[in-house]
């Protein structure tokens, strides 16, 4: 762990500003009882991602060749597609862990370490999983939103799980820690190079934090239930949501239309780069 003045600082900078934020209507929206602090946090990854990882990851997609990019993208994906192998088997769904073995067999050994995809043409389909969403199979709620500093946004849940997946992957286990480092870093930048397109939504959205906090909600209701929520009772269990509230489809909540794929946080993310959006 990292221990000094300059983690201090960002600590002070990231939870200080808090005072600084303000909330739309004044209170909390139902079921975001941290929305204050979240939007502190999330003003510091926006200005983050503005000031550095977007303008990596356009100058990423606009210098380096297609090629080279897909070769990257498949490399990484085959890299750490342990962590949907281990989920797909904690969620007991055996057909998708049995194709995703023989997915991650064929790109490493017919794909050269995973630079190519031939499984894909085999019909070995990619799947995406977490323990996060293998916590929501097994019946943990997901508790509050939360936004993360560096990480964007996430929930009770899925911060557990993150740590969980950390261990899923490959990285902890390599000796050379510079590689291991290295490796992730270059898998962030074409994570956040898979995200590019989506980043028009946010900034033309009227609150870019209910944006994104809703779209991610429903995408991870998504991805552990099967189905969107419709209601705000479905998209906050529990909460207190008065006469007046609002559905998370209004445009107040500047939500997207059913089945749209929600966009990530603009700051990286902890999960496998097997995620993200295949470059451009």
């Amino acid at each position: 762990m990292l221990r000094s003045p300059l983690t201090a600082a960002l600590i002070v900078l990231m939870f200080g500003v808090t005072g600084c934020a303000t909330l739309p209507e004044g209170k909390p929206s139902p079921g975001d009882p941290w929305e204050l602090m979240n939007r502190s946090i999330w003003s510091f990854d926006d200005a983050l991602d503005h000031a550095v990882l977007r303008p990596v990851a356009s100058g990423y997609v606009r210098y380096t060749p297609p090629p080279v990019r897909h070769g990257i993208h498949n490399f990484i994906t085959n890299l750490t597609y342990s962590d949907t192998i281990i989920n797909d088997l904690l969620q007991a769904k055996f057909n998708d862990g049995a194709n995703d073995v023989a997915r991650l067999v064929v790109n490493t050994v017919l794909g050269i370490g995973g630079l190519f995809d031939p499984a894909s043409h085999m019909n070995l389909d990619l799947h995406d999983t977490d323990f996060g969403q293998t916590l929501g199979v097994w019946g943990l709620h997901r508790g509050p939103f939360l936004m993360l500093p560096f990480l964007g946004p996430s929930d009770v849940r899925d911060t557990f799980g993150l740590a969980g997946d950390a261990y899923m992957e490959p990285y902890p286990y390599v000796p050379n820690q510079y590689a291991s480092w290295g490796v992730y870093l270059v898998g962030k930048v074409d994570e956040r190079s898979g995200l590019l397109d989506e980043d028009k939504l946010i900034d033309s959205a009227y609150d870019s934090y209910a944006f994104v906090r809703n779209t991610y909600l429903q995408q991870r209701q998504f991805k552990v239930h099967g189905s969107q929520p419709e209601t705000p009772e479905q998209l906050f269990p529990g909460a207190d949501l008065g006469p007046n509230s609002a559905s998370p489809s209004s445009p107040g909540a500047a939500t997207p239309a059913q089945g749209a794929t929600a966009p990530q946080a603009t700051a990286p993310q902890t999960t496998a780069p097997s995620g993200a959006s295949p470059p451009r």
